[in-house]
């Protein structure tokens, strides 16, 4: 027998080791789109209900028609809002759900959150409570001090909400002057509910 004729049996195995099951593959891939588009839906229905639990949250203020002269600007991200002191629990309803590109701007009338793509909204002075640095919120974690978190009152309840500066070393500054700003209002509010004194 010669080596021609060895050879043709293996290659008629390999030719055949090429046929696929078509069928089978094409099954899997369906049920994994499936499976794909029930966990989707399965995440939006969540959103919704977190939304609908939420609802009891007023709308968001509008900035003035004369905010005042800016002190501080910032432009960065946005990384959401949460309860204040509960990092996970992330607040959705009027959009304070949705990350986005932010230009921060604080002028004596408050905090001017411009979010391109998203719902803007503006926290007056009187109702910003601390800022400090942190590394995560709701769905995002960064190194320590990554995160600007701003603490203020809507409603009756504290929020959280996270920004991060294109330039992180402006975040500092930003902690300064809004805990300098938010002393000044409460030393103010304090003299002004005492009185003079006797």
């Amino acid at each position: 027998m010669t080596t021609a004729n060895l050879l043709l049996p293996l290659a008629a195995e390999q030719k055949s080791a090429d046929v696929t099951d078509w069928a089978a593959r094409i099954g899997w891939v369906a049920g994994l789109l499936l499976f794909v588009a029930l966990v989707y839906w399965l995440m939006r229905q969540g959103w919704k209900w977190r939304g609908s639990l939420q609802s009891d949250l007023p709308e968001l203020p509008a900035a003035p028609d004369d905010p005042g002269e800016a002190g501080l600007t910032m432009t960065g991200r946005y990384h959401g809002s949460t309860t204040a002191g509960q990092w996970l629990d992330r607040i959705v309803a009027h959009g304070l759900g949705a990350r986005s590109r932010v230009e921060l701007t604080l002028t004596d009338a408050g905090l001017d959150v411009v979010r391109p793509g998203a719902r803007d909204f503006f926290v007056p002075a009187e109702r910003l409570r601390e800022a400090r640095l942190d590394k995560g919120i709701a769905g995002k974690v960064l190194a320590e001090g990554g995160l600007l978190i701003v603490t203020w009152e809507h409603g009756d309840r504290l929020i959280d909400s996270g920004f991060r500066s294109d330039r992180s070393a402006e975040h500092a500054a930003w902690v300064d002057a809004l805990n300098s700003m938010n002393k000044s209002i409460t030393t103010h509010r304090t003299s002004t509910t005492e009185g003079p004194a006797r």
